[in-house]
């Protein structure tokens, strides 16, 4: 039973690092989302961070992707405390970064 769910998550996750998204949200100068994110799932994405909850979980915590999309877009809607910077309100990213984005966030 444990095999089985280690071969599925390594494969879940390998996918997630071939998507375009995840180099939007690894630079530095574009989503860096982790600089405040850990990314269990990828292994590629190594980082101390805790200022956000980690990105792990993401498709029962979001199991509707437009929900997801519209967080990144702008979380402030949501939760106006909050730290994580409007992608899409303040032009951090375009439209088409953040569905890319998305697509990678909800497959971790």
């Amino acid at each position: 039973m444990f095999v089985a769910w280690v071969a599925v998550a390594a494969t879940s996750s390998a996918a997630a690092a071939d998507l375009p998204g995840r180099a939007i949200a690894h630079d530095q100068e574009k989503g860096n989302c982790l600089a405040c994110h850990r990314m269990p799932a990828d292994p590629g994405a190594e980082t101390g961070a805790t200022l956000g909850p980690p990105l792990a979980d993401i498709k029962r915590r979001y199991p509707d992707r437009a929900a997801l999309r519209a967080q990144i877009w702008d979380a402030s809607v949501k939760n106006p405390a909050t730290i994580m910077p409007p992608y899409g309100r303040h032009r951090i990213l375009s439209e088409a970064e953040i569905d890319l984005v998305t697509e990678y966030i909800h497959g971790l």
